[in-house]
């Protein structure tokens, strides 16, 4: 088994409770850490025995730009989407970071880690 990981991934979306928020949009960066078998693709050196990651990127990027208001909500439709369109996909780990978040102070970012 190995583990592909899809680090630092930014988007600039517009999720958030905060009306302004869905109005002003802010950055989030995503890390994706999928659970494969890739001992064909090792043997073959063929895309097509392993998981795409410009495929998967595609997959964050669309569920990204769907605005919602909370993290955990964004969070469970791409970990479904992914396992759902990668079924060599055993299992996924996916944190997503909200950077600069309005709560009232000076913050580098909230986030939340979601299994699936």
């Amino acid at each position: 088994m190995s583990i592909i990981s899809i680090e630092g991934m930014e988007f600039f979306a517009y999720h958030g409770c905060f009306k302004e928020e869905q109005v002003i949009g802010t950055k989030f960066h995503c890390d994706l850490f999928l659970e494969v078998d890739t001992t064909k693709a090792e043997q073959t050196d063929n895309l097509n025995d392993t998981v795409n990651y410009q495929e998967v990127y595609q997959v964050l990027k669309a569920e990204m730009a769907v605005k919602s208001k909370l993290l955990e909500h964004v969070g469970r439709r791409i970990l479904e989407k992914v396992k759902a369109q990668f079924p060599q996909v055993e299992h996924a780990r996916l944190k997503i970071r909200k950077l600069n978040p309005p709560l009232g102070g000076k913050m580098d970012f909230v986030s939340i880690e979601l299994e699936g």
